[in-house]
């Protein structure tokens, strides 16, 4: 419907915290995947729009983020004794540093489809936080110097780290989800000092069934209720919220499963959060924040077709878009579930979908990203193919698209005069 159109358009366009110039997080500057920038191509190839390609040293997953003239990754070598804070020129595409932040005596347990570097950097403008799990946490200058490390949480991620650190304010935080300990972190981001240190509660169900059934994998969300941010996390059985000044718990709304990786979406007065029916089966959530655990109706509505496990949902207004790992797309009305469409991308998906200006870019392991509008009707706009394996989410800023590869990173961008 017209009216629709006009309502998708408007939402695009009011999205709030959208900062032009850096990518400084996981899924970008408002932690959802949003991006206002201009003229970001929606065609591409090895030999079309690719201002640089530059080979990334080491291996790793986590996302490109960025802040002035700097991309920062993470990666890992020799078989994840040797962890590394990666920068590349955003305008030229040098490396520029790669610092070797820690040398652990033991890599750890990791998934086969994960690495020893997945969870995303987080950048201020000055300093430059990478995370590697239960390995550790280190503090860099952007000239590559390291200001500080923190080594002392122990908890057993047994498929490898993957929870990616936030910032607010002061506190640098982490979400620390393992088989035998469970909590959350806020450090000081000048020293790496523990500010507080919240231990999860609700596992008792979980508990019961086997060790692995404690373990989560999401990334926090700071979002503003009635005025007071508050931090969004979805662990295993339950997603809870958590003051950010001492780290009590504000509310929480339980579900069945673990293993729970995608970052929830706050809109329309509603957080989507994905958390599962039972193992391997994954459900969306739309619940309305309050106090204590949450009431049935609170929890608006709730969808198990075609959720994904580790890509994370994008909410443009009143839409909601998916992505199964398994490649099928999802559209639904964000107020009330009902879906608007159900197609088949192909591929397999690990990278969180982005939105620019009006469209949804899903980029799948194969390296293909298939381009549709953020409507209520399915519209492809583009398909473009890469080469390499690619599971990082999408980075964007400086009027460009940054795509990270199992080897190298692109920046992609209009070349010459042409039209979008």
């Amino acid at each position: 419907m017209k009216s629709r159109s006009n309502h998708l358009l408007l939402a695009f366009l009011l999205v709030t915290v959208r900062l032009a110039a850096d990518w400084p997080q996981f899924r970008g500057p408002d932690g959802q995947g949003h991006s206002a920038e201009k003229g970001i191509p929606i065609h591409w190839a090895e030999d079309e729009n690719i201002t640089w390609k530059t080979a990334v040293p080491g291996q790793g997953w986590s996302s490109p983020v960025i802040a002035g003239k700097q991309v920062w990754m993470t990666s890992a070598e020799a078989e994840g004794k040797s962890l590394h804070a990666v920068c590349i020129d955003k305008t030229g595409g040098k490396l520029l540093h790669n610092v070797e932040v820690l040398t652990p005596g033991e890599a750890g347990p990791r998934h086969r489809l994960n690495g020893y570097a997945s969870p995303t950097p987080v950048l201020d403008g000055e300093r430059v936080y990478v995370h590697f799990g239960p390995r550790g946490t280190v503090c860099l200058d952007t000239a590559g110097g390291i200001l500080w490390k923190n080594t002392e949480f122990d908890y057993n991620v047994i498929q490898g780290g993957a929870s990616s650190p936030i910032l607010h304010r002061d506190l640098l935080i982490l979400t620390c989800d393992g088989i035998d300990n469970q909590f959350i972190a806020a450090l000081d981001k000048r020293t790496g000092k523990v500010k507080w240190k919240q231990p999860r509660a609700h596992l008792e169900a979980a508990a019961k069934k086997r060790s692995i059934a404690k373990m989560a994998y999401s990334t926090p969300l700071v979002q503003r209720i009635d005025g007071f941010p508050q931090l969004v996390c979805s662990g295993a059985d339950h997603v809870a919220a958590y003051d950010l000044t001492t780290g009590s718990e504000l509310w929480w709304m339980p579900y069945n499963g673990f293993s729970i990786v995608g970052r929830p979406s706050y809109g329309n007065g509603l957080f989507y959060v994905v958390g599962s029916i039972r193992q391997d089966h994954f459900c969306v959530y739309a619940v309305r924040p309050g106090k204590g655990r949450l009431r049935d109706d609170q929890v608006v509505w709730q969808r198990s077709i075609s959720i994904p496990h580790v890509p994370s949902p994008i909410l443009v207004g009143r839409e909601l878009f998916v992505v199964h790992d398994g490649g099928v797309a999802s559209c639904v009305d964000a107020l009330t579930g009902r879906e608007h469409w159900r197609e088949r991308l192909g591929g397999n998906h690990d990278a969180s979908p982005v939105e620019i200006r009006g469209r949804i870019y899903f980029c799948n392991r194969e390296g293909k990203t298939t381009i549709v509008a953020a409507s209520d009707k399915f519209e492809v706009l583009a398909i473009n193919q890469l080469k390499g394996n690619f599971k990082a989410s999408p980075a964007i800023a400086d009027g460009a698209l940054f795509l990270r590869s199992d080897t190298h990173l692109y920046r992609i961008e209009k070349s010459g005069d042409q039209s979008l």
